[in-house]
């Protein structure tokens, strides 16, 4: 025997499925970039350095990275290889190193707020070259559950050879604490694709990518 059901109710159903497939937060990215970057030609090599950029805390013990930290890994090579690159063989040199980080902070809805974020290549000298601080704070909006997650995935690409950062993103969102796009790898795919979005993207502008 079928169960037939109304069209109304059809429809309504596949909204609201549809709605939960395809409902991810907006992510806010900010780079910055040296004005002619050398090695971004196609085919390019580059090695990934395995202490997380700027967490500590992503370090299991004091040598080997997080499981987390390997999903946003895998997620940032992802798109470092649909641009062009090409990861070097273990223990091969290449003109690329590759600085991966992450953050993931619990907020309570209504609690306040994180600080906001200085983005800058060059780290402390703010806005790349500049040394008069071009870094832009960035305010995550809440969610509507009672808690949230704050999340943070920072990439650096310096030259090998003498450690000038050559190209530095921050890409940053706020998620429910219980929805599938705060699992780690989704999560981290989600801010590798908004930070490679038309990269090396427009040094010092901060865009939101849905």
């Amino acid at each position: 025997m079928k169960l037939h059901l109304p069209a109304a109710m059809l429809s309504a159903m596949a909204l609201t499925l549809g709605g939960c497939a395809t409902a991810v937060p907006p992510v806010e990215v900010t780079r910055f970039h040296t004005a002619a970057p050398t090695g971004w030609a196609a085919g390019t090599r580059y090695v990934i350095d395995t202490a997380p950029l700027g967490d500590a805390s992503a370090m299991v013990g004091a040598t080997e990275p997080s499981l987390e930290w390997n999903s946003y890994r895998t997620a940032v090579e992802r798109q470092l290889q649909l641009q062009g690159f090409v990861a070097a063989e273990n223990g091969a040199r290449a003109p690329l190193k590759v600085r991966i980080g992450f953050d993931r902070a619990d907020r309570r809805e209504g609690v306040g707020r994180r600080s906001p974020v200085s983005v800058g290549v060059g780290g402390s000298t703010g806005g790349y070259g500049s040394g008069v601080g071009l870094g832009i704070g960035i305010n995550l909006g809440g969610g509507k559950s009672r808690w949230s997650e704050d999340l943070q995935l920072a990439v650096r690409i310096d030259d090998a050879a003498t450690g000038q950062a050559l190209w530095e993103g921050r890409a940053l969102t706020s998620v429910s604490s219980k929805a599938p796009a705060a699992q780690p790898s989704l999560a981290a795919a989600k801010l590798a694709d908004a930070l490679f979005k038309g990269f090396p993207g427009e040094s010092g502008r901060t865009i939101t990518v849905k």
